[in-house]
């Protein structure tokens, strides 16, 4: 009878399925990504990259909502992150631009992981403690959508990749860099998704929806890198003078008290697979 009391009491083993099959379908776009750039189908490659931020963006709200938060899924989220939106898209611009560049070309590359997974650790370290209402530094999904976005639009107007390798280059070295640095991108958790809004902020969604249907991979790289330009502009605004520790150093130095502290508490940030 102890026995059998002690067995019923102890915590229940096991995985929850639908969260974590969301962050495996993730990770599988991925992979496909990788796979699809190494033969040559890039349009392919990068349009499986923005399938995963779109898994990814699911999965931590679907734990939320059927209350199947755990450890294991946060951590298997970061694995998949570093995979989707870290190794993915280097790889891919590697495959399509960066090959014939020798050591640039592969370091590159490498940078935008390392400083992938240096993202996806510091925010995984700081969650709890850093403003609620700002990213420090370029979410890693926008930053790979900055570079899927590059190698889809000149795969659909069948750009010869390696004539422009250095500025894809550039490119892919500065998307990391803006990862790892200290200047701050509105998060959108301040947003009330529930609050009622007119009939003509509705007429405006349909029509944002419209002309990305129309043109996906114009207007899905226009809005990212629109968005990786907004951190240095709301940094730059939000402190009176602009100091080191503004752009890059220890998360600890990144308070920008100077103007923005006093205004408003801090909200405590939740763990969303768009915020890594």
């Amino acid at each position: 009878m102890t026995e059998l009391k002690n067995s019923d009491t102890s915590p229940r083993k096991g995985i929850y399925l639908l969260p974590n099959l969301l962050t495996t379908a993730g990770l599988f776009s991925g992979f496909f990504a990788i796979v699809s750039s190494m033969n040559g189908r890039f349009e392919a490659a990068a349009v499986a990259i923005f399938i995963a931020m779109i898994f990814d963006g699911l999965d931590g709200r679907v734990a939320r909502l059927t209350n199947t938060q755990s450890e294991f899924g946060a951590q298997y989220d970061s694995m998949s992150d570093l995979l989707a939106f870290g190794v993915a898209p280097a790889l891919v611009a590697y495959n399509w631009a960066l090959a014939d560049l020798g050591k640039f070309g592969w370091l590159a590359a490498f940078i935008y992981v390392a400083c992938a997974a240096l993202r996806l650790a510091r925010f995984n370290a700081n969650l709890g403690v850093t403003d609620g209402r700002f990213f420090q530094g370029l979410a890693s999904p926008a930053a790979a959508a900055l570079v899927a976005g590059m190698v889809w639009n000149g795969a659909s107007f069948e750009i010869d990749g390696d004539k422009y390798g250095y500025l894809v280059g550039l490119l892919t070295i500065t998307a990391g860099f803006l990862m790892v640095s200290n200047f701050r991108y509105n998060s959108f958790k301040n947003l009330n998704w529930r609050d009622r809004v007119s009939f003509l902020t509705i007429l405006l969604v349909v029509l944002v929806f419209v002309v990305i249907a129309a043109r996906p991979a114009q207007m899905l790289f226009i809005i990212f890198f629109a968005y990786a330009c907004s951190g240095p502009i709301t940094t730059f605004r939000s402190v009176r003078k602009l100091k080191l520790e503004h752009v890059v150093g220890d998360s600890e130095d990144a308070d920008f008290l100077d103007e923005t502290a006093a205004k408003a508490e801090s909200a405590k940030p939740e763990k969303t697979d768009a915020g890594n």
